[in-house]
């Protein structure tokens, strides 16, 4: 039961970068890249977008506050016991394993639509 509740969370936390990055980072770097016409069609196909840029500060806070807690369930649930029963051992470690890959790609994501929102903007 703690490895479904640590997934549904680092779940959660993945969208919530992933929200960062489409609303910041992806733009910036297409405009970077010289695909303005891109970000343009996009935007026009996709609006929402729109709307996550302009409320990108309440979604780097929920984003933020969804990390911290992946985070913690991870640090606080590094040493559960996994079962006794080889196959169920092997899985609980496996999980273990795609939960840890999961919030590193969620740090990672929320740290480049950090940079292209905040930092690089001001740049």
């Amino acid at each position: 039961m703690t490895n479904l509740k640590n997934a549904i969370i680092q779940t959660l936390t993945l969208f919530g970068s992933l929200g960062t990055l489409l609303c910041c980072a992806l733009p910036a770097v297409l405009v970077s890249a010289g695909a303005g016409a891109v970000v343009a069609s996009v935007v026009a196909a996709v609006p929402q977008l729109v709307w996550l840029s302009e409320h990108k500060i309440p979604l780097f806070v929920i984003a933020a506050v969804l990390l911290v807690i992946a985070g913690l369930t991870i640090y606080l649930n590094r040493r559960a016991p996994c079962p006794i029963d080889p196959i169920q051992a092997k899985s609980c470690r496996r999980v273990r394993g795609l939960i840890a890959a999961v919030f590193i790609t969620s740090l990672t994501l929320y740290a480049i639509g950090f940079y292209f929102a905040f930092v690089g903007a001001r740049l």
